[in-house]
C-alpha cells in the first residue's frame, strides 16, 4: 500500500515532463535551444526526478516521439486495408510513405532531435524496425519485388529526419512538393521493381 503514491507521483510528473517537453519543442527555433534544465523548469519538477523518469535526453525524446507517433501508428493500422484486399499494394506504400513524411514534416524539431542525439543505431529504433516491418509486409506483396527488405529501408531513407529538415529548411520545398516528390520516387521505384540506377551489370 505504501507504494502507491510514489508510482502516482512518478507517473503523474512524467506525464507532466512529456506535456512540457512538447511544449517547449514545438515552440523553439532549433531542438538544441532546449536542455534538460529548461524541461525540468517548465515541468515544475528537480532534474533529478527528470532524470530517474527518463534517464538522459535521449530517453526522453524517444518517450516523446513515441507519445506523439502512438496517434498515426493507430490511424494507420486502422485505416490502410488488410494484407490481401482488393487495394493495390503499391497504393498502400505509397499511403505509408505519405503518413510518415507528414509526420516528419509536423514534428521537425523533435525528429531531427531524436535523429542526432547519438543513441545508438537508428535502424534498431523500435518505432523504425515497426516501420520498416509494416511497410516490408506490403512489398512482399508486389509482384516482381525480389527485395522488399532493402527496398524498405532505400524508401524510409527518403523520409529521414535530417532529409525533410533540408528539403523544408534549407531547399524551401514546400510540404505539398516534397508530398509529391515522395510520391514520384516512390511510384518509379515500385514501378521498375527494383530501385532507380539499378541495371544487370551492376
Amino acid at each position: 500500500m505504501p507504494e502507491r503514491k510514489p508510482r502516482k507521483d512518478a507517473a503523474r510528473n512524467r506525464e507532466a515532463i512529456l506535456a512540457a517537453a512538447d511544449t517547449l519543442f514545438a515552440g523553439c527555433g532549433s531542438a538544441e535551444d532546449v536542455t534538460m534544465a529548461d524541461i525540468a523548469a517548465a515541468a515544475r519538477v528537480g532534474k533529478g526526478t527528470l532524470f530517474r523518469a527518463f534517464d538522459d535526453r535521449p530517453g526522453l525524446l524517444r518517450a516523446l516521439y513515441e507519445a506523439r507517433l502512438e496517434p498515426l501508428r493507430e490511424a494507420i493500422e486502422a485505416d490502410l486495408p488488410p494484407l490481401g484486399s482488393a487495394t493495390p499494394p503499391q497504393q498502400r506504400v505509397s499511403a505509408l510513405l505519405d503518413a510518415i513524411l507528414c509526420f516528419k514534416l509536423d514534428n521537425r524539431r523533435l525528429a531531427l532531435a531524436l535523429e542526432e542525439s547519438g543513441s545508438g543505431s537508428p535502424y534498431q529504433a523500435e518505432h523504425y524496425e515497426r516501420w520498416h516491418g509494416l511497410l516490408r509486409a506490403v512489398l512482399e506483396q508486389i509482384p516482381g519485388l525480389t527485395d522488399s527488405d532493402f527496398t524498405a529501408h532505400a524508401l524510409l531513407a527518403a523520409t529521414r529526419a535530417d532529409l525533410v529538415e533540408h528539403l523544408a529548411g534549407q531547399e524551401r520545398v514546400g510540404r505539398e512538393g516534397m508530398r509529391a516528390q515522395l510520391a514520384n520516387f516512390t511510384t518509379r521505384v515500385l514501378g521498375l521493381g527494383h530501385l532507380p540506377g539499378s541495371t544487370a551489370r551492376d
